[in-house]
């Protein structure tokens, strides 16, 4: 089995809608979604209201990599389905996350409605937490042996700053994505895959 090295994507998109026509915008967002979810790469979507009743809603949703967020932005599914709300649905902000931010989203305390297909929860601090230790510790120690045989006579204020401008790019588009893709399952609480 081959390992994908893509980085997921997570769009969220600010909006704002009358509140008197909600129920308009929650069957457009889940038309939205429904087009979606027949596009390879899509992982979920979902939306989080500012406070009830109120007319701003911040969507999400996601894909397996730049790629096929790319055939979904640009089809013609999705251009007819954003044409479909003009004069209901105002778009305030786009914003695209990937790597490090991407993988632990924060949670909310907003009232949040998800769809069927939804983002799953950010999971427990305590389980992110031995996660970024888990690929850092090791990288962290190599780094710490090759600078200090390497660049024996470097001051340590400018070897540690040479490690950290290494290993910063390295944790957020390498190490990291590859084994929260490898602790999924440990991460959001199911069997591990070889147990199914």
């Amino acid at each position: 089995m081959t390992v994908s090295s893509a980085v997921p994507v997570t769009v969220a998109v600010a909006r704002r809608a009358d509140p008197a026509r909600t129920d308009e915008m929650v069957a457009w967002m889940r038309a939205g979604t429904a087009l979606a979810e027949v596009f390879p790469g899509f992982l979920g979507a979902g939306w989080v209201r500012s406070a009830p009743g109120s007319g701003e809603w911040h969507m999400l949703y996601r894909f397996a990599d730049p790629d096929t967020l790319r055939r979904w932005e640009e089809s013609p599914q999705r251009t007819w389905w954003l044409t479909s709300a003009q004069g209901i649905v105002e778009h305030t902000r786009v914003e695209r996350r990937s790597g490090i931010e991407g993988w632990f989203d924060p949670p909310r305390a907003e009232t949040v409605e998800m769809l069927d297909a939804a983002v799953p929860a950010s999971p427990p601090r305590w389980k992110q937490a031995i996660t970024i230790w888990l690929a850092f510790f090791p990288l962290s120690l190599t780094a710490t042996l090759l600078t200090g045989h390497l660049l024996p006579d470097l001051p340590v204020a400018a070897r540690v700053l040479v490690m950290t401008l290494t290993l910063t790019p390295l944790m957020t588009y390498l190490v990291l994505p590859r084994i929260t893709r490898a602790l999924h399952w440990w991460l959001h609480g199911h069997r591990a895959p070889w147990r199914t």
